[in-house]
């Protein structure tokens, strides 16, 4: 899916922004994939490196990585950065789906 058509969808959309030099961001990899699972299609999944999508990354203000943002038709609705756990993402989610 692509990210304008994600970001203003109805579903909420999870965007986690990464980079591939980034060590907690390999930490966060399995995690982030693992509330995907658990939520299924409760919610949108996009992962966005900040190397290949440097003009996304510049346009929501992402200056540091692992980064997450909510969105729900076209606007941030929550936002957070570092490692966090599986069950502080989804609790912090669960109030928008």
């Amino acid at each position: 899916m692509k990210f304008k058509t994600s970001i203003a969808s109805t579903t909420p959309t999870l965007v986690y922004f990464n980079a591939p030099w980034c060590a907690p961001c390999k930490i966060m990899k399995p995690i982030f994939e693992q509330v995907a699972l658990e939520l299924g299609n409760s919610i949108n999944f996009l992962s966005i490196d900040v190397e290949l999508k440097k003009k996304i990354a510049r346009r929501y203000n992402v200056k540091s990585v692992p980064a997450f943002i909510l969105f729900k038709n076209g606007e941030s609705i929550w936002r957070q950065l570092g490692v966090l756990q599986k069950d502080d993402i989804k609790h912090a989610i669960a109030q928008f789906i």
